[in-house]
């Protein structure tokens, strides 16, 4: 009977004894497609079998869900698909709470309020006083139910004195800005550089070069402090609204019922990974920040964030995309 018993852990023991997959729901080549194919190399160093990338669609996080759990199938976790999802859509087709386990967060990144250069507008604090003294004077660029979007809802939301209350009630003051639909980032991007749209928020990595440049003004960064690149521009948390924080994040999931110890070695391996100076400086040059998270504080982070965007999306009324 003890070998029995002996043989699972055994196994586990040995793990990995072959290539391990990390599926990531988001196109090849874009900034979440580099940080874990960055993850999948240094956890295959690690962990002494390659973690092979497998690009996918959205799909691919129920495909991880479905997945048998013995530690060889991972997934790359993010804000999109494991809380704004759960947000938009009452009828995902998985449970990011239930169906995973959730390993470690790895990164956040800040979105940034930027306006044209030719903009009027110098600082956050102007963008508000005209906000709310003109309603409707000011627009901002908006692709439907993105990240930077909900994060225009969550500073509206913030700002606003009648958070779902009536728009007419007589002491009402909001921020009264006009979303300019586009279909994607690099036009509404383009619109606000041309103004034609007066601001959008949008992730670091696709607007610092043009705000060194001098095409883009950034008004404001939406993590809890300043980035490193971009020392200059205050977070909103700092201006007057503690604890504002709208960031795109991205971690290491698995499916449920992955044994405890391998979870653990993955932990181990994802902290030693990043303890390398050459790995941090990857992700800093990108604007991101390296998150120290066990399995536990990981999990509890997601919690939080499917509770927070579903109450801003319910609050803003956003539906989910067509």
């Amino acid at each position: 009977m003890s070998l029995c018993f002996s043989a699972p852990a055994l196994a586990q023991d040995n793990w990995p004894t072959k290539p391990l997959r990390l599926i990531i729901p988001f196109p090849a080549g874009g900034s979440s497609d580099q940080l874990g194919r960055l993850m999948a190399k240094e956890l295959g160093q690690k962990l002494g079998q390659p973690v092979q990338v497998e690009n996918t669609d959205a799909k691919g996080t129920k495909a991880a869900a479905g997945a048998t759990p013995d530690g060889y199938t991972l997934v790359l976790s993010g804000v999109g698909t494991n809380a704004i999802s759960h947000a938009l859509n009452p009828q995902l087709d998985y449970d990011s709470l239930k169906d995973f386990v959730h390993i470690s967060q790895l990164s956040e990144g800040p979105n940034v309020l930027v306006v044209g250069a030719a903009s009027p507008l110098k600082s956050l604090q102007e963008l508000i006083a005209v906000g709310k003294a003109q309603p409707g004077k000011l627009t901002y660029a908006q692709v439907h139910a993105s990240s930077g979007h909900l994060a225009m809802e969550l500073l509206k939301q913030t700002i606003s004195t009648c958070v779902g209350g009536a728009s007419g009630s007589r002491n009402c003051t909001t921020l009264g800005l006009t979303g300019v639909p586009f279909t994607g980032a690099k036009p509404a991007l383009d619109a606000v550089m041309d103004n034609k749209a007066g601001m959008m928020f949008t992730n670091l990595d696709a607007v610092a070069p043009h705000v060194r440049s001098g095409k883009l003004r950034a008004l404001a960064v939406t993590s809890l402090f300043r980035n490193p690149q971009l020392p200059d521009v205050p977070s909103i948390s700092e201006v007057g609204y503690p604890g504002f924080k709208a960031v795109s994040w991205v971690g290491i999931s698995a499916p449920t019922g992955t044994p405890a110890a391998v979870v653990a070695r993955l932990e181990k391996e994802k902290e030693n990974a990043f303890k390398a100076s050459e790995t941090r400086k990857q992700l800093e040059a990108q604007g991101l920040v390296v998150v120290v998270s066990r399995s536990a504080d990981y999990t509890d982070f997601i919690r939080k964030e499917i509770e927070r965007w579903r109450r801003v999306v319910k609050v803003a009324g956003v539906q989910t995309p067509p």
